[in-house]
């Protein structure tokens, strides 16, 4: 039976089995590859995709869990690279090997929705699950501090 779920605003209906995690359905059964392969065991973030608005580690989500739910991936951001977060990612030169980007991303959208000025600690605990391989923590910290501020003047 499938799978019936809202994914960046769009009803998809996945046919895959229940126990399917998440993150294969996205990118196998519905052709969305932002959303990353990393480790496989929800521990570094790169899979991370909203459920309801809150973060989650896709790789680790059955697809049952998300029957009747929203799902947003990083290409609910925009196409273009209009959204605050991405703005500020590319001013600040954030990825390098790009891999984790979509993770950090989509958990820092969590965090500015929650957070209009967040503080270095609430950044930390928003993002201390994702790992970057290249180490551009404090890049990732001001692009979230730049974007925050461009979202707060844009309300």
């Amino acid at each position: 039976m499938p799978t019936n779920f809202s994914l960046n605003g769009k009803i998809v209906s996945a046919k895959s089995a229940g126990d399917t995690p998440l993150l294969w359905v996205i990118r196998d059964e519905l052709g969305l590859n932002g959303t990353k392969f990393g480790c496989g065991i929800g521990q570094c973030g790169a899979c991370t995709v909203h459920v309801n608005g809150a973060p989650v580690r896709s790789c680790q989500t059955p697809l049952s869990t998300v029957e009747g739910k929203k799902v947003a991936t990083v290409e609910s951001l925009s196409t273009n690279n209009s959204h605050p977060l991405q703005k500020a990612w590319i001013a600040h030169e954030v990825p390098q090997c790009g891999y984790c980007q979509s993770g950090q991303l989509m958990s820092a959208a969590a965090l500015l929705t929650s957070k209009q000025n967040p503080t270095d600690a609430e950044i930390q605990e928003a993002m201390d699950g994702n790992l970057c391989r290249c180490g551009t923590y404090n890049r990732i910290r001001a692009a979230i501090k730049t974007a925050a501020t461009e979202m707060r003047n844009q309300a």
